[in-house]
């Protein structure tokens, strides 16, 4: 059983910029994966030699997209990846909202990862 988890990360992007790298194929390969290829909403996520396969489940522009997991024989899992994005109206800052699922003993190298892919995707906004 994965325990769901949520990080902040403050980001220095308009929300519509932020939008086009979370939830394009080309966006996403940027800073998320080594390749991402879509077939209407299933999208295919390759990390050297590794790959998995997810549907896009929710994508509301300029705001989140959720990706869900599938398992092997392509049946939906229960866990999924979402990347909200959040406007405070009063100062304008942006904050990316992850959502995400671990191992209770894995949830620390999980927000590590996380860590990684969004210092790349600051990096590719120009935001770091």
């Amino acid at each position: 059983m994965k325990t769901k988890f949520e990080i902040e990360y403050p980001i220095t992007s308009s929300p519509q910029l932020l939008y086009q790298y979370i939830s394009t194929p080309s966006g996403l390969t940027e800073w998320f994966a080594d390749n991402v290829n879509s077939r209407g909403e299933f999208f295919t996520f390759i990390w050297g030699d590794s790959e998995e396969k997810a549907k896009l489940v929710t994508l509301k522009t300029d705001e989140k997209v959720k990706f869900r997991w599938l398992e092997e024989d392509d049946e939906e899992s229960e866990y999924y990846f979402e990347l909200r994005i959040v406007l405070d109206e009063l100062t304008k800052d942006v904050v990316l909202m992850v959502t995400d699922f671990a191992e209770s003993d894995e949830i620390k190298d999980q927000t590590q990862l996380w860590d990684n892919q969004i210092a790349d995707l600051k990096k590719v906004l120009g935001s770091a």
